[in-house]
């Protein structure tokens, strides 16, 4: 796992702080995100790399969206348990230099899906250290030089428009503008549903956060192109991209994460715009509405199309196993944009289905969850850091929003976070790579 196409930007950001303090937990006391906190421990202590600060097993973009999800975690939780894994993460010390587009899109090599959830990380970063009255300064300006790369990339000659079928909600006039849209990666194969509703998400929240009308238009823009793509279907759900030689639904797999990032994307359109346009939020719905009434459930329970509760049956790849817990963190985004005690109150009870599911199907005794939340464990779940963050979300999503959600107040919970300063000890052999070995191999390897 882990395969970049510039091993040098790689080993650089994954470089040990040598000679330096990290905060360690001795004993956190945030008593009422159970669920959440014992998925999360585990999580890090089963998968997480302390070295090269990355997962085990993991990808850049599952990784991504974990390192967002443990801010987020703490935010929902006001504690801070994992209050110096950005600074410990490959992701997070990359951020912390200049980097141009350029040398981004050298990075997270040409993938224009990848490089969104990588903002979202650092967004998600940024308010957390917002909240801490700790300097976000370098997260934000790194988030918005791949938010440039990615917006280099439009194009509106392939598929511009696409074929809007009866069941796709209208386009209000207001938003009656030219479309161009994001191709899936830089060698231009291929239009999907994530990475334009990636974008759209991303543009809405670039322009809350900055107040620059640039990032508003490219949601307008991308907002128009995705409701007139095709890809939704006369169901309700979005399907996986286009066909290029004809730009109509390639009738691909319907997979749930698409369904609840379109949601998010039009929340963060209706708080742009204002809070004015409620359309948006019932546009929002359908796609969320049409996963809980649809294949994507089983009894209840969110279900992908690769989960096979027969063992020996068809399995989840890596990428697949953390798409349920996406929209659950999708549809907890929605929620928080749209602010609506009413909206909250019709996803509530199945927000607390899943939660359930994954702690009655998917969880072990470690707290390490599985790839299969609708059926018992020997119902053939796959294990991995993918997975364990999928549970993860589907916990704090409940957490925030299901049946019971979390209490406000830090003082609530007597959140009382206890630090311990390690100092890192190398061994010598290892030291020595770092100081001798690894500047040698640049400058014999410059290609690397």
């Amino acid at each position: 796992m882990h395969h970049f196409p510039s091993l040098k930007l790689v080993l650089f950001a994954a470089l040990p702080v040598i000679g330096g303090n990290v905060a360690a937990l001795q004993h956190p006391q945030c008593s009422e995100t159970g669920d959440a906190f014992a998925i999360a421990n585990e999580l890090q202590s089963k998968y997480w790399d302390s070295i090269f600060g990355w997962y085990a097993g993991g990808e850049l973009w599952t990784d991504a969206n974990t390192l967002e999800d443990l801010h987020n975690l703490m935010l929902a939780s006001d504690c801070d348990n994992y209050g110096t894994i950005a600074e410990n993460s490959y992701i997070g010390r990359l951020s912390l230099f200049d980097l141009t587009p350029a040398e981004w899109n050298l990075f997270l090599g040409g993938s224009f899906d990848d490089a969104q959830w990588v903002i979202l990380a650092l967004w998600k970063i940024r308010d957390y250290k917002a909240s801490r009255g700790e300097d976000y300064s370098q997260y934000m300006s790194s988030s918005l030089a791949i938010y440039d790369m990615v917006a280099a990339q439009w194009d509106d000659t392939t598929c511009g428009g696409g074929g809007r079928t009866s069941r796709t909600p209208a386009v209000p006039t207001l938003l009656l503008i030219d479309s161009p849209s994001v191709w899936w990666s830089s060698a231009q194969t291929y239009k999907n549903a994530i990475t334009n509703e990636l974008f759209l998400l991303t543009s809405a929240q670039a322009y809350s956060r900055t107040g620059n009308t640039n990032y508003l238009q490219n949601a307008f823009k991308e907002y128009n192109w995705l409701l007139n793509s095709g890809m939704q279907g006369p169901d309700g759900l979005f399907n996986d991209g286009l066909d290029l030689s004809t730009c109509k639904n390639n009738n691909a797999t319907t997979w749930t994460y698409n369904q609840a990032v379109i949601a998010s994307g039009l929340g963060a359109l209706y708080v742009a715009t204002g809070q004015s346009n409620e359309t948006l939020l019932t546009q929002a719905q359908v796609s969320l509405n049409a996963t809980i009434y649809s294949l994507l459930t089983y009894n209840n329970t969110l279900k992908e199309s690769c989960d096979d509760a027969n063992s020996g049956g068809s399995v989840c790849d890596e990428d697949q196993q953390i798409f349920k817990g996406i929209w659950m963190k999708h549809v907890q985004y929605f929620l928080d944009f749209a602010n609506d005690t009413s909206i909250t109150a019709k996803y509530r009870d199945f927000l607390a289905l899943q939660n359930s599911a994954v702690i009655r199907n998917a969880l072990n005794a470690t707290n390490d969850v599985g790839s299969v939340w609708y059926a018992l464990e020997n119902g053939g779940s796959e294990w991995g850091p993918q997975a364990s963050a999928s549970g993860l979300e589907a916990a704090i999503a409940a957490s925030k929003y299901g049946t019971q959600p979390l209490a406000d107040s830090r003082a609530s919970r007597g959140c009382r976070l206890r630090f311990v300063s390690v100092p890192i000890v190398l061994p010598s052999s290892l030291l020595l790579f770092f100081l001798v070995g690894l500047p040698c191999a640049f400058w014999i390897f410059p290609s690397l």
